[in-house]
């Protein structure tokens, strides 16, 4: 029972303060809300770069072309043994039969397929191979070109090589960002949270002269800490969960078509919930430290 009520005049205590000393309340809360909306930022953005990263790979494929006398048995073994390669996600066959039929219904190539004979046919065989890691993507189509019945293997090879060195610099650059941020976002909290603290020195003092325990003299400031970092973190969180939502809706039908496929922005559900505990986990951690470490040094150990 001495515990709760500790913890009950702790939380009357924190409260207290926290009205009492106002304006100092209010530069930690603004300090707060600031950096960890920033932080929110970042990792939205971190996500999304991610997001489009993996979508761009998923579009990236390996096209191979079978030999034009290569049997249907040896079509069919092909397929298995291009199935048995760890690094290959899915495999589309194309026959020749049916890209001649995608001409003859075409209106530009149509009246050129209908001079061929019937059983004419001046395609081949094709393979349309999903890869699962890009960056062993030239392994992989070393091991396809070694295989019997391949006549040629498109893939942009300079093109692949170029994304994935781009790919792994935006990673990397998106984590510095973040982490940068986090950081920033601790080290300003924790200075204004001391500032807050060391202006209450004296009654620190008088709290230890009175013979009133460590624990009992830093437990209000650590939830003095602890409701700063929630209150601050408020504001962060509605801007992610609703500033994001508005621009996903008016941009998600403006999508941008590059060269491989189609980017857009992720999908909000994927990342505003997971951001927002973050940043509340964040505000909150951080708030309660700061006021730890502030305290200590008004401490005798």
């Amino acid at each position: 029972m001495k515990i709760f009520r500790i913890l009950g005049r702790s939380f009357g205590n924190a409260f207290k303060s926290l009205i009492r000393n106002f304006s100092l309340t209010t530069a930690s809360v603004i300090c707060t809300v600031i950096t960890l909306t920033l932080v929110s930022i970042g990792l939205i953005l971190s996500y999304n770069i991610k997001e489009i990263t993996h979508n761009i790979e998923k579009e990236l494929t390996v096209v191979l072309f079978v030999k034009k006398d290569t049997s249907k048995e040896d079509v069919e073994k092909l397929k298995t043994d291009l199935e048995g390669i760890d690094n290959v996600e899915s495999i589309k066959f194309r026959s020749k039969d049916d890209v001649k039929n995608e001409f003859k219904n075409d209106e530009k190539w149509a009246e050129i397929v209908n001079t061929l004979g019937e059983d004419e046919n001046p395609f081949q065989d094709s393979f349309e191979l999903v890869i699962k890691d890009v960056r062993d993507i030239n392994e992989t189509v070393t091991t396809i070109k070694n295989m019997d019945h391949i006549d040629i293997v498109k893939y942009g090879e300079s093109s692949v090589n170029e994304l994935v060195s781009i790919f792994d610099t935006i990673k990397i650059g998106t984590i510095i960002l973040v982490g940068g941020l986090v950081l920033v976002t601790i080290v300003l909290i924790t200075n204004t949270i001391k500032i807050t603290i060391f202006s209450r020195k004296r009654e620190i003092d008088i709290m230890r002269l009175v013979g009133t325990s460590n624990t009992v003299i830093r437990l209000p400031y650590l939830i003095e800490g602890f409701l700063i970092g929630v209150i601050g973190s408020i504001i962060p969180i509605l801007v992610t969960i609703f500033g994001y939502d508005l621009i996903y809706e008016k941009f998600s039908g403006m999508e941008v078509t590059n060269i491989i496929g189609v980017i857009s922005l992720a999908t909000p559900e994927g990342i505003i919930y997971t951001a927002s505990l973050f940043i509340l986990v964040l505000g909150s951690v951080v708030g309660m430290f700061a006021s730890g470490i502030a305290v200590r040094k008004h401490l005798t150990v």
